[in-house]
């Protein structure tokens, strides 16, 4: 399983629950830009339209060899592919307040690329702040560790 792109501040802006895999509807050069690793999930987001989910903001740099066949709008929205019964899940969680659906990453499994997203719920800046603190820790303490080691 090769990661082609990783959403850093998602972790940091939401509590994590559930994570679901789901394929993506992509062009033949989206697809060769993203072997490439051209691709940012930085500021997208998932949407629920007519019962699919979409993929929104998602950045996806045009493939330079694909001459007159490339798409020229690099943040189209991309339409992810689960099963009907994931999705109905999906949409009460969403109507629930505070919850929405993030991408965390895409990756190849095989020959396919697929989009593993998750229901969070928002932190507070309390949370952020409490999180920044324990990270801070974690460094001294590792850095005081490997003093000590040598």
């Amino acid at each position: 399983m090769k990661v082609i792109a990783f959403n850093k501040s998602a972790s940091f802006e939401y509590f994590i629950g559930d994570k679901y895999e789901a394929g993506i509807v992509l062009e033949g050069s989206e697809v060769k830009s993203l072997r490439n690793g051209r691709a940012s999930l930085s500021e997208s987001f998932c949407e629920l339209r007519g019962g699919e989910l979409f993929l929104k903001n998602m950045h996806i740099a045009l493939y330079d060899k694909s001459g007159a066949f490339s798409t020229r709008d690099s943040r189209k929205d991309r339409k992810l592919l689960l099963h009907r019964d994931e999705i109905a899940k999906i949409a009460g969680k969403i109507n629930e307040k505070g919850f929405t659906l993030v991408p965390l990453r895409i990756y190849f499994k095989d020959a396919l690329v697929k989009v593993e997203v998750a229901l969070c719920k928002g932190k507070h800046t309390y949370d952020k702040k409490q999180a920044l603190r324990e990270r801070d820790q974690k460094r001294a303490l590792d850095r005081a560790a490997k003093d000590f080691i040598q």
